[in-house]
C-alpha cells in the first residue's frame, strides 16, 4: 500500500506563489511507487482545502484563485489575489474555495494523508505554528519541528544565538517598528547606519524569506535609506507632490508595483494621512486605491500605505565584501550497523551565486539564465571545508534537523558569515536544494524520498505518535527496497536537451522537467542527453544527474568539457555513501560520456526532443533519429521543416483561408544595401508599431514591437550583428534586459500588429493539442481548451510564458460571459486550431499562439502568430494546464506522447 503524502503548499505569506512552485514541484516528483501525493493547498486565509489535482498545474495562485468570474471586471486589469475582493467572513472565504476541491478543518487532514510534506515559507509555514498544528494533531511532517521553525524565521534572534554561539555576524541593529513612525527619530538612526556600520548597507525584514522586502544601500543617501526602511516594514509613504508628478498611466504602474506581494508592499493595506494618523482606512483591491488616492491625496498632503501583515522589526547590517554562497545540510541517517552516526549533520557542496545584479532577488533566483551558481564555490578546499563546518556546526547549534539551508558570505580575508538559515528551502527545479543534492548523486525524486524517511525518522523518536511513525517507517523501508530491486524493467528514453540556440537555458528547463517526470514513475527510466555543437555537427553527451542540475545550459556544457569531481566533492560523496546506495540504488555520477546517434539507439527504447528553436524544431533532429529508427515526440521531419519558418507556416496557413497578420522578411543583404530603401518597404507593407521577430527561432527569443525607426534599426543592427556582444545602447532602445539572449540571424520577420479593430472583445490565445491513432491508423486531433495571455508589458515576455508565478494565463480562455457563450467560441477556436493542426500535419502534440477578435452574435475570427512542434515544457507552461482540463497529469501527457512516437514507429515499420 502507498503512503499518502499530503504536500502543504500556497499559504498566506508573501512568498506563496514560491510555495505554490515548489508544492508542484514536489507533487510531481515523489516516487509514485512509494507515494500518493495528495495536494493540500492553504489560501489566503489559512483554510485547508484538499485541491482538485488540476489546478496543481496552474503557472500561479492568481490563474485559478480567485475563480475569474469572482473577479470585479470594472476594476481594471490588476493581477489580484482572493484577500483583494474584501473583508471575507469565514462562509464568504469557503465559499470562494468551492470549485477548488474539498474544504478541510485541520482535525479532519489524519482522514486524507500519512504524512505531511511542508512547502510553505515565510510566517505561517516556516515559524512553527504549522509545525505546532501538526504535532497536535499527531500527523508526522518534514523538515524542522516547532522551535527550531521559530529561530529559523526570526533574524533578530538568529544573530543574538549565533552572537552567543561564537560565530562571526555583521554589525548590526534592530530598528523597531514604533519609533520609526515618529519621523524625528529617523535621521538618528540614519546616523547610527553610517557610524556603526558604513556603506553599502543590507536592510532586510526581520520575519520574511531571504528575497522578500530586502535592498541593498551603496550610497550615503538618507532619502534611499529612509524608502528602504520603509520598504522592509512594508509600507510607503507618499507625497501630494510625488503622486501629482506621474500621469494616469504612470499612477496605474505604480500602484500595480506598490500592491505587488513579490516586490512592493502589497494588499490589502491600511491607509492614513500624516494630518489625520489615527483615522485609518482599510483598502482591499488595487483600483480602489487608485481611485482613494486620487480622490484625497490633495496639495500638501502625505499619506501611509502599509500592509495589513508588515513588519514590526527591520534589521540594518554590514554588507560582506566576497564570496555569497547557500549549502543544504542534511541529518545524517544512522545505518543499520551504526545507531548514531559519527557525523549527525552532513553540509553538501556549498554553492556559490554569482548575479548580474546584487540583491538576488525572485527573478535571479529562479529564472535560469541570470545568476550562475558555482559548485563547489570557488575557493580553496580549505576554505570551502570551512564553509562547510560552520553551516554543519550552525545546523547543530540552532537545534534543526532533518535538513536547513544556510545562506553566507566568506570575505577576502577567509572569515566565514553566516545568516538567513532556513529550516524549508525552495524546492522549483533550478532549487539549491535538488542542486546540490545531485551533487552526491540524488536526484529530486530519490531526494524527496530522503527527506521523508529521514522525517518520519525525527518524529518518531521526538513526535507524539512515535509508535504510528515507527509503523510507517518500516513500511517505507520494504517500499524502498522494492523500488530499488525494478529498476532494469524500466523502458529507457533519451531525454535530448540542450542546444545551441538562444532558447538553450529554456530547453534545459524542459528537459529537467520532462527527466523529473518520467524519473517518478513506474514505467520509464529516463537517461538524460545534452545536445550541443553546431548546425553541421550534432555532440551528444549522455551526462549524470549532477551535470543535467546545473543551473543552465552553458553551465552544462562547460560541465561537460571541463569534467571533473572536486576533491571536498568527493569527500562529501563518501561521507555520503550510505545515502546515496539506500535511494539511488544506482550510479548517477558517471563521467558525461560523449555518443553517437547509433550509439544512442542502442542504449535507449525511444527519445524525448526538450529542444527549441534549431535545432529540434527544424527537423534536423528527426532525421537523425529516423535514420536509427529510434521512436520519438512531436512532428516528424517534413512538418517541423515548415513550422520552424514563422514566414512560410503563416502563408500556408493564409492559401488555406485561414488568417494571419500582414507580414514581411527583412535579409541581411537587402538591409545592408539600404537601410532605408529597406525601412521604406516595411512601410508598405505595415505601420508603426508592428512586431519585429526571428523567422526561425522559439516563440519567445527576440520578440519585439518596433515603435519607432530607431528602434527598428536598434533591432536590425543586434540581429545581423557579426560579433556575440551586445551593442549597449541598441540594448538599451529596445529594453534589453541583463543576460536577455539575443540571437543573430541572417533575415528576421516583421508582422502587423495585431489589434482589436472593431471587435467587443479581444485576446490573446495558446491552444495546445494531443495526437493519436483510430483504428484505422488515421491521426485524430484533441484540442484542448486554450489559455487566455494576460502581458504586463508590451509583449508577452519570457518570465511570462516559462517562470512560475511570474506570468498569469487563464485556463479555459475569457471568450464570454455567460457559459453557453463562451463555449460556442471555444468550439470556433478549437475548429480553427484543428484546421491548422491538419493543414501542416503536426504530429504528437504542439501548441499554437494566436489573436482572437469577437464580435456580437459570438462571431469570432482567429488571427493565427505562430505553431511550435516542440512546445515548452516548463513546469509552469499553460500546456500543462489545458492538458488537466482534460485530465491528464503532465506525467499521463508526457506518457501519451511517447505513446504517439512509439505508434508511428510501430505504423512505419509495418
Amino acid at each position: 500500500m502507498k503512503i499518502k503524502v499530503g504536500i502543504v503548499f500556497g499559504g498566506q505569506s508573501k512568498e506563496r506563489e514560491i510555495s505554490f512552485a515548489g508544492g508542484r514541484t514536489v507533487y510531481d516528483n515523489l516516487n509514485k511507487s512509494i507515494f500518493e501525493a495528495i495536494p493540500i493547498f492553504v489560501d489566503s486565509f489559512g483554510n485547508f482545502i484538499l485541491l482538485n489535482w488540476e489546478f496543481v498545474y496552474k503557472g500561479s495562485i492568481r490563474d485559478f484563485y480567485p475563480p475569474a468570474d469572482q473577479i470585479p471586471v470594472e476594476k481594471g486589469d490588476f493581477q489580484i489575489y482572493a484577500e483583494s475582493i474584501g473583508d471575507l467572513n469565514k462562509t464568504d472565504q469557503i465559499a470562494l474555495t468551492q470549485k477548488l476541491g474539498k474544504s478541510l478543518h485541520a482535525e479532519e487532514l489524519k482522514s486524507y494523508v500519512d504524512f505531511v510534506f511542508l512547502c510553505l515559507h515565510g510566517p505561517f509555514g516556516e515559524d512553527g505554528k504549522i509545525q505546532g498544528l501538526f504535532d497536535y494533531l499527531g500527523i508526522p511532517y518534514s523538515g524542522s519541528g516547532i522551535l527550531p521553525s521559530a529561530i529559523g524565521i526570526d533574524k533578530v534572534l538568529q544573530k543574538k544565538l549565533m552572537t552567543n554561539s561564537g560565530f562571526d555576524v555583521p554589525n548590526h541593529f534592530i530598528v523597531e517598528k514604533q519609533p520609526w513612525k515618529n519621523k524625528e527619530n529617523r535621521r538618528n538612526f540614519f546616523e547610527k547606519a553610517k557610524k556603526e556600520i558604513n556603506f553599502p548597507i543590507v536592510i532586510k525584514a526581520a520575519s520574511q524569506g531571504s528575497s522578500i522586502g530586502v535592498s541593498i544601500l551603496n550610497t550615503d543617501s538618507f532619502v534611499d535609506f529612509e524608502k528602504s526602511v520603509n520598504k522592509s516594514f512594508f509600507t510607503c509613504e507618499l507625497t501630494f507632490e510625488q503622486w501629482n508628478n506621474n500621469n494616469e498611466s504612470e499612477k496605474h504602474d505604480f500602484i500595480k508595483t506598490l500592491t505587488d506581494i513579490r516586490e512592493g508592499v502589497g494588499i490589502p493595506v491600511n491607509v492614513s494621512f500624516e494630518d489625520q494618523p489615527s483615522t485609518k482606512k482599510s483598502i482591499y483591491h488595487p483600483n480602489d486605491l487608485l481611485i482613494f488616492l486620487n480622490e484625497n491625496l490633495t496639495t500638501g498632503r502625505s499619506v501611509l500605505i502599509a500592509s495589513f501583515d508588515g513588519e514590526h522589526q527591520v534589521l540594518i547590517e554590514q554588507f560582506i565584501e566576497g564570496k555569497e554562497f547557500s549549502c543544504i545540510v542534511l541529518q545524517n541517517e544512522a545505518d543499520e550497523t551504526n545507531i548514531i552516526p559519527s557525523k549527525p549533520a552532513l553540509a553538501l557542496p556549498p554553492t556559490e551565486i554569482r548575479k548580474g545584479k546584487e540583491l538576488f532577488d525572485y527573478r535571479s533566483k529562479y529564472l535560469p539564465g541570470l545568476s550562475r551558481k558555482i559548485t563547489p564555490i570557488n575557493l580553496p578546499d580549505e576554505q570551502i571545508e570551512a564553509i562547510r563546518v560552520a553551516c554543519e556546526k550552525l545546523f547543530k547549534a540552532l537545534d534543526f534537523n532533518v535538513y536547513a539551508r544556510i545562506d553566507g558570505f566568506i570575505n577576502n580575508e577567509g572569515k566565514v558569515f553566516l545568516n538567513d538559515p532556513n529550516t524549508t528551502s525552495g524546492m522549483m527545479p533550478s532549487s539549491f536544494f535538488f542542486h546540490q543534492a545531485a551533487e552526491i548523486g540524488l536526484n529530486p525524486s530519490q531526494f524527496l524520498t530522503y527527506i521523508i524517511r529521514t522525517s518520519l525518522k525525527e518524529r518518531s523518536l521526538s513526535g507524539t505518535s512515535s509508535i504510528k511513525n515507527s509503523e510507517l517507517l518500516n513500511h517505507l523501508d520494504v517500499l524502498i527496497k522494492e523500488v530499488n530491486s525494478s529498476l532494469d524493467q524500466k523502458t529507457k528514453i533519451a531525454v535530448i536537451l540542450g542546444g545551441y540556440s538562444s532558447e538553450r537555458h529554456i530547453s534545459v528547463e524542459s528537459g529537467r522537467n520532462v527527466y523529473e517526470k518520467l524519473s517518478s514513475s513506474a514505467k520509464y527510466q529516463p537517461i538524460p542527453v545534452f545536445l550541443t555543437g553546431n548546425a553541421e555537427k550534432h555532440l551528444l553527451y549522455q551526462i549524470p544527474i549532477n551535470v543535467l542540475l546545473k543551473d543552465n545550459a552553458d553551465d552544462i556544457n562547460e560541465k561537460i568539457n571541463n569534467y571533473h569531481i572536486h576533491p571536498v566533492i568527493q569527500k562529501i560523496i563518501n561521507e555520503c555513501s550510505g545515502i546515496t546506495k539506500k535511494y539511488a540504488g544506482i550510479n548517477n555520477l558517471s563521467k558525461p560520456q560523449l555518443i553517437s546517434y547509433q550509439e544512442l539507439g542502442q542504449l535507449v527504447n525511444g527519445a524525448f526532443i526538450a529542444l527549441h528553436g534549431r535545432p529540434g524544431e527544424d527537423g534536423a533532429i528527426q532525421i537523425e533519429l529516423e535514420k536509427i529508427n529510434l521512436p520519438y515526440n512531436g512532428s516528424d521531419r517534413d512538418s517541423s521543416k515548415i513550422t520552424i519558418n514563422k514566414f512560410e507556416t503563416n502563408e500556408i496557413l493564409r492559401q488555406n483561408g485561414l488568417l494571419v497578420a500582414d507580414h514581411l522578411v527583412v535579409s541581411i543583404t537587402e538591409w545592408k544595401a539600404s537601410e532605408l530603401d529597406t525601412i521604406e518597404k516595411i512601410l508598405s507593407v505595415v505601420k508603426y508599431p508592428f512586431i519585429a521577430k526571428p523567422i526561425d527561432d522559439g516563440c519567445s527569443s527576440a520578440v519585439r514591437k518596433i515603435k519607432t525607426k530607431q528602434e527598428l534599426i536598434a533591432f536590425a543592427e543586434l540581429i545581423f550583428r557579426t560579433e556575440e556582444e551586445i551593442d549597449a545602447d541598441n540594448a538599451r532602445i529596445l529594453h534589453i534586459k541583463q543576460n536577455e539572449e539575443f540571437p543573430k540571424k541572417n533575415a528576421f520577420l516583421i508582422e502587423e500588429l495585431i489589434a482589436k479593430n472593431d471587435a467587443k472583445h479581444f485576446l490573446e490565445i495558446t491552444g495546445g493539442m494531443l495526437t493519436s491513432y483510430d483504428e484505422s491508423g488515421k491521426i485524430q486531433y484533441e484540442i484542448f481548451e486554450a489559455s487566455e495571455a494576460l502581458v504586463e508589458g508590451e509583449i508577452l515576455s519570457l518570465e511570462e510564458k516559462f517562470l512560475a508565478g511570474q506570468g498569469q494565463n487563464i485556463t479555459p480562455a475569457r471568450y464570454a460571459i455567460e457559459k453557453e457563450d463562451r463555449q460556442a467560441i471555444s468550439e470556433i477556436v478549437k475548429t480553427h486550431l484543428h484546421k491548422a493542426a491538419q493543414i501542416l500535419n503536426v504530429q504528437g502534440y504542439c501548441r499554437i499562439d494566436a489573436f482572437v477578435r469577437i464580435f456580437e452574435k459570438n462571431r469570432a475570427e482567429v488571427i493565427f502568430v505562430e505553431v511550435n512542434s516542440l512546445p515548452g515544457m516548463t513546469p509552469a507552461t499553460c500546456i500543462f494546464h489545458q492538458c488537466a482540463l482534460n485530465g491528464y497529469k503532465p506525467y499521463d501527457f508526457i506518457d501519451k506522447i511517447m505513446e504517439f512516437g512509439l505508434a508511428r514507429k510501430n505504423k512505419l515499420v509495418h
